[in-house]
């Protein structure tokens, strides 16, 4: 096989196929990846921590079962696939992006990667990350920088940063992320690939600390919408040490593609009257709803009011870092990045009263949501006010004269979602003058990941960019770059 061609560049769903009728082997599949990841992963280092050996015998493991076997919804039979460095693998070095965790090789995998290989995934490497995930800029003292494929000077946005390069670049088929603020939404509107965030407890995971808490999120993230519908399927189910999990729907996730009817209520914000979006990527995203009406599905501007909600995250957000943080501030201070150290301090200095109404306001904006939901199939929007910036810059703090004073407002498109506890989505509809990916966001109602994967589709099919990836790396000149 070609390093950039090949196996590497079917489906995930056409590779399945493949596996169930035995056309290919697992063991194949996991040579396919090692090899694209080999001869591009030098341009991007999205994929730093290898597993190949230990894919290689989980391989060999899958090809000598039974057949004939009864295979559980959203078996996978075999496909490689990449794991975010914020989740831990069974002897498989597991950072969080962290110089504290550097070394750390877990004895036991999260919850996530235990009912994905229990489906036939095959564990190839470890995705990079920021910091414990903190930021929408994939770097950290571990490992570096990860670069964004259409154009390695840019980023490629985060936290989910190296799943969504490995992904574009057909290192793997199928990959896992995290989401708090918009991790799964913003490297997937940046690279050109699908990234989902479900509703909490969806995909289990675990076993964490803060058990109760539901502000972040695990998903799948993938090329098109059939395979992050696959990919859903594979990771949902309730588990007992997860206590928000919830059962897997009657109906999966990928029959819904074929039995739900495209969206015919869609409401569009260009903005979410919340923040300023930049000209390219307001024009791309104006372009696809147009195209969509075209299509013939009903468009209506329209939005739930989400006054409020950008401090509120805010809040909520810092409030998080310091019960699961705090306690590192005092013990590896010196080791930690200053946005996380700004983010505990932010939170421990909170009072019982900010918090309190903090929740309280969450709760108005959810009902919000759930009454407009009533009138909407799903509402659509810009995921990132930006298009991919330079990979040296770590956050954006002005657009548009309005300026940011931290890490975490520019992100508020995707962040003031997370609040509804809604599923959401980003979907590639574009590219700005320069070359560079523009997602559309895509919010459903509660428990709705059907209809943002259906809508998903529908807007795939509409606008025809799911056949675009995966690329080879390409420079700022928009030239391939040599493969290794």
């Amino acid at each position: 096989m070609a390093a950039n061609g090949g196996l590497c560049r079917l489906t995930a769903t056409e590779v399945v196929d493949l596996l169930r009728r035995r056309e290919v082997s697992p063991l194949e599949l996991v040579e396919a990846s090692a090899e694209r990841i080999a001869a591009t992963d030098g341009h991007l280092n999205a994929v730093p921590t290898l597993c190949i050996e230990r894919a290689r015998a989980h391989a060999e493991r899958i090809m000598a079962e039974d057949p004939k076997a009864e295979r559980p919804r959203g078996w996978l039979g075999g496909v490689p696939i990449a794991v975010k460095d914020l989740v831990e693998v069974e002897g498989v070095r597991t950072t969080w992006g962290s110089p504290i965790y550097a070394d750390h090789v877990p004895p036991r995998s999260d919850i996530v990667v235990e009912t994905l290989e229990a489906r036939g995934a095959i564990v190839i490497g470890k995705s990079n990350t920021p910091e414990f995930g903190a930021g929408a800029n994939t770097f950290n003292e571990v490992f570096g920088k990860t670069r964004n494929p259409w154009n390695t000077d840019k980023t490629c946005g985060g936290s989910s940063g190296g799943s969504s390069t490995a992904l574009a670049t057909g290192q793997v088929w199928l990959a896992t992320g995290s989401d708090l603020g918009g991790s799964l939404r913003i490297p997937a509107s940046f690279c050109s690939v699908f990234g989902f965030r479900p509703s909490p407890g969806r995909v289990a995971h675990g076993p964490k600390h803060l058990p109760f808490e539901g502000l972040m999120v695990d998903g799948p993230m993938a090329r098109n919408a059939r395979d992050c519908a696959l990919m859903l399927d594979a990771m949902s189910g309730a588990h007992p040490e997860d206590p928000l999990s919830i059962e897997a729907p009657a109906e999966s996730f990928s029959e819904a593609l074929t039995t739900l009817p495209p969206p015919s209520r869609i409401a569009y914000s260009p903005d979410l009257g919340l923040l300023p979006v930049d000209s390219q990527v307001a024009a791309v995203c104006a372009r696809a709803v147009e195209t969509l009406a075209g299509a013939g599905m009903g468009i209506a501007k329209a939005c739930p009011d989400l006054s409020g909600a950008l401090d509120v995250f805010q809040v909520l957000r810092a409030a998080l870092f310091a019960a699961d943080k705090g306690e590192m501030l005092e013990t590896h201070r010196d080791a930690l990045k200053p946005e996380i150290i700004w983010n505990i301090e932010k939170g421990l200095a909170l009072d019982a009263d900010k918090i309190a109404r903090a929740e309280r306001a969450r709760g108005v904006i959810y009902q919000r949501c759930v009454r407009f939901f009533t009138r909407h199939d799903v509402l659509v929007c810009p995921c990132v006010i930006v298009p991919p910036f330079d990979v040296d810059t770590r956050w954006v703090d002005e657009i548009e004269g309005h300026h940011f004073d931290n890490y975490v407002d520019w992100l508020g498109l995707t962040f003031v979602l997370t609040l509804t506890a809604c599923p959401s989505a980003s979907v590639p509809v574009g590219f700005t003058e320069a070359g560079l990916p523009v997602g559309l966001q895509i919010l459903g109602p509660p428990r709705g990941e059907a209809a943002v994967l259906r809508a998903a589709a529908a807007i795939e099919e509409a606008i025809s960019l799911a056949a675009v990836t995966p690329i080879d790396p390409r420079g700022a000149d928009g030239n391939a770059l040599p493969l290794a």
